[in-house]
C-alpha cells in the first residue's frame, strides 16, 4: 500500500535500538533494503528486534490517545466507563461514533508497518544459511500473523459472528516488502487461511525458549488456539492449547505478575524498561498516583460487582481504590491497575503482557463445550478458578449454566486485556453497559452511550480514508 512507504518514512529509523544494533541504520526508509542489510545471523537478530519494536508502537500495543490494541477492545466494551475527570481520550471509539480519520487508524498503519519489516526480513531469510534461520521466520510469520489477526478482527468479521461472516470483507494480506503495493481485501475466511498457514509453518521452526521479549513455541500454539476458537475449530483449538506447555500462575502470583514481580503465567512479554523503552503505556488508562488518580476510563461499576472481592484475587490484581482531592472533596474511583505501576515505580510503565497461560485453559474450556464434552470443559475452567478463588463459587456445572460460567471466567480474566469486545463480537451478542456513574459507588456520570446491538455494522471499523485514498483497490465496509 502507498501509505506504507508514507509511514516508513517517518518511522523506519530505530532510534530506540542500543549502538550495538547500529546495523540497521543502512536499511533505507522508504525501499526495498540492500542484500548488504541481512547477511549475518546478527543482522537478522537486528531485524527481528525491529519487527517486535513495531509492535510496542502508539498505535498496536502502545497508549496512542485515539486506541490501540492495549485499550480498544475494553474501551468499546462494557468493562470500562469513560471517566469525567481526565482528557475523554477515546470518546469517539467509546461511543461507536467512529472517524475515519481517528479511530483506530494509527493501529492500521502501525500493524502493516511491522508486516512490511516482518517481509523484509523473510524474503532475504531465503538466501541465510546460518544457525538461527529457522527461528527468525518462525518469529517474522508469527509476528506477521498476528499483526493480519488483529488487524481483522478489528476490521473485518469473526467467523462465528454471523452466517455470512467468512465470506465478508476480511483485510489485505501482504506477503511481499513491497512499499509500493496495492492490494485487494481478502474474504474473512481467505484471510484467515493465510494467517493458520504462517501460524502453522513457524510452529515447526520457532524455538521452544527464546529471550525474553521475544516469542516462542507456546506462543504460536497459544494464538493458533484463539484463531481457531474464533473459526469455530473447535477440537483444533483444543488440541493447540494442548500443546502449551506453561502453566496457569497460581493465585499467589496473580498481584505479583501485573507489578512486574512475577513472572508467573506469562508466554509472551516485553520488559518495558529505559533506555530500549521506558514507555508510559498506564497513561492510556489513567495518570498520577493512588490518591491523585486523573483517571482516563475506569473498571465498570457492573464489572468491579462481579469479582467476589476477598476471595477472588483478580479484584486485587486488576482494580484498585484510587482517589483525587479537590477543594476539599475528595472523589473514589474504581481505577484499573493493569499497566498502573510497579512497586514504588514510575506510574504507567510496566511490562506489556501479551499471551498468558490462563487462555489455554479457557479456550479448551469454551472449545470443549461447544464440541459436546462437558467434562473435559469443567476440568479446563476449574484449573483457572482453582487458582483464583480461596473458596470456589462453583464447580460443577452443566449446560447452558457452565457455558455462562466459562463466558463469566473469560470476561474476569482478561479484563482490560484486549478481549472483550472480540468475545462479544464472535459470540454474537449486544454489547449492553449499566447506566452507573463513573464513581466507585456507581454515582458520577455514566458513559454516553450505554448499548451496541448485536449485529451492528460497527463492530467492525471503518477503513481510514487516507488508506482508501492511497490504496484504489481496498474496499471500505459497508455502512460507512
Amino acid at each position: 500500500m502507498k501509505n506504507i512507504k508514507h509511514i516508513l518514512l517517518s518511522i523506519f529509523i530505530l532510534g530506540a535500538f542500543s549502538s550495538c544494533e547500529k546495523n540497521l541504520d543502512q536499511l533505507p526508509f522508504d525501499e526495498f533494503a540492500t542484500a548488504n542489510a541481512f547477511t549475518t545471523a546478527q543482522d537478522f537478530e537486528n531485524g527481528i528486534r525491529g519487527v517486535y519494536l513495531e509492535l510496542t508502537a502508539g498505535g498496536f500495543y502502545g497508549s496512542s490517545d485515539a486506541g490501540s490494541m492495549l485499550s480498544a477492545p475494553d474501551v468499546m466494551s462494557d468493562n470500562t466507563t469513560l471517566s469525567q475527570y481526565g482528557r475523554l481520550t477515546k470518546r469517539t471509539l467509546h461511543n461507536f461514533q467512529y472517524s475515519p480519520n481517528a479511530s483506530m487508524r494509527t493501529t492500521y498503519q502501525n500493524a502493516y508497518s511491522l508486516i512490511y519489516r516482518a517481509n523484509q526480513i523473510l524474503f532475504y531469510a531465503d538466501s541465510f544459511e546460518g544457525e538461527s534461520k529457522d527461528n527468525i521466520i518462525g518469529e517474522a510469520k508469527t509476528l506477521r500473523a498476528l499483526a493480519h489477526f488483529n488487524l481483522v478482527s478489528l476490521f473485518g468479521k469473526i467467523p462465528t459472528q454471523s452466517g455470512d461472516a467468512n465470506g465478508s470483507l476480511g483485510v489485505a494480506y501482504v506477503t511481499e516488502a513491497d512499499p509500493n503495493t496495492e492490494p485487494s481485501r481478502l474474504t474473512v475466511q481467505e484471510t484467515y487461511a493465510l494467517i493458520l498457514e504462517d501460524l502453522l509453518d513457524a510452529k515447526t521452526r520457532i524455538n521452544t525458549t527464546n529471550p525474553a521479549g521475544r516469542l516462542n513455541r507456546d506462543a504460536v500454539n497459544l494464538l493458533l488456539s484463539r484463531v481457531y476458537l474464533y473459526m469455530g475449530e473447535w477440537q483444533k483449538s483444543i488440541d493447540a492449547a494442548n500443546a502449551v506447555s506453561a502453566q496457569v500462575a497460581g493465585r499467589d502470583d496473580v498481584v505479583g505478575v501485573w507489578e512486574d514481580t512475577s513472572r508467573a503465567g506469562l508466554i509472551f512479554y516485553i520488559p518495558n524498561e529505559a533506555p530500549i523503552l521506558g514507555n508510559n503505556i498506564g497513561v492510556t488508562w489513567s495518570q498520577g498516583g493512588i490518591t491523585s488518580l486523573i483517571p482516563e476510563y475506569v473498571a465498570s461499576f457492573e464489572l468491579n460487582n462481579l469479582y467476589d472481592i476477598g476471595n477472588d484475587i483478580r479484584r486485587d490484581a486488576y482494580i484498585f481504590d484510587g482517589s483525587v482531592t479537590s477543594g476539599g472533596i475528595t472523589t473514589n474511583f474504581n481505577g484499573i491497575k493493569k499497566l498502573f505501576a510497579r512497586p514504588g515505580g514510575q506510574p504507567g510503565v510496566v511490562d506489556y503482557k501479551i499471551f498468558r497461560a490462563a487462555e489455554a485453559y479457557l479456550n479448551k474450556a469454551e472449545a470443549y463445550f461447544r464440541a459436546g464434552n462437558e467434562g473435559a470443559a469443567l476440568a479446563a475452567l476449574n484449573t483457572v478458578r482453582s487458582r483464583r478463588y480461596l473458596d470456589q463459587p462453583s464447580n460443577n456445572e452443566s449446560g447452558t449454566a457452565l457455558l455462562n460460567a466459562i463466558k463469566l471466567e473469560r470476561r474476569l480474566e482478561f479484563a482490560m486485556e484486549y478481549q472483550r469486545f472480540f468475545d462479544l463480537k464472535r459470540w454474537g451478542d449486544a454489547i449492553q453497559r449499566t447506566n452507573a456513574g463513573d464513581v466507585a459507588d456507581g454515582t458520577g456520570t455514566p458513559s454516553d452511550v450505554l448499548n451496541l446491538p448485536a449485529g451492528s455494522n460497527k463492530f467492525q471499523l471503518p477503513i481510514a480514508q487516507e488508506s482508501l485514498d492511497a490504496n484504489p483497490n481496498l474496499q471500505q465496509n459497508p455502512g460507512y
